[in-house]
């Protein structure tokens, strides 16, 4: 008998949804949003877990797959939090292990913001 049953999906907390930079200026809310996003992308080891979690077969990695990037565990696990807080990850936790998925959302409104500002 097999254990593996779909989860819904849950929506993120964070709204990432910003017009395309050469559409209109920001308000200051959505600058707040997309710059706690881009922020969280700044640090070289976030970036690598990030690209690691988008880049994982099946589009979701667990924790233990991806944590070596040259730093502790517990370093890991607080640069998580920090993609997570800044609504760039979304968390499950299946039994001792937590497997992280880049919201797809976030993606997409993220690569709308910057691909339509470079044209």
């Amino acid at each position: 008998m097999s254990n593996d049953r779909a989860l819904p999906l849950l929506e993120p907390d964070v709204q990432p949804c910003c017009p395309p930079l050469n559409e209109r200026p920001l308000t200051a809310e959505e600058a707040v949003r997309t710059a706690a996003m881009f922020k969280a992308l700044g640090d070289p080891v976030r970036l690598r877990l990030f690209s690691a979690v988008a880049s994982h077969e099946g589009g979701e990695a667990c924790v233990c797959d991806i944590s070596d990037v040259g730093v502790s565990q517990p370093t890991v696990s607080h640069h998580l939090k920090k993609l997570k807080v800044a609504g760039l990850l979304t968390s499950e936790r299946r039994g001792t292990w937590v497997y992280y998925r880049v919201e797809p959302s976030v993606l997409a409104a993220m690569g709308q913001l910057l691909t339509s500002a470079a044209r």
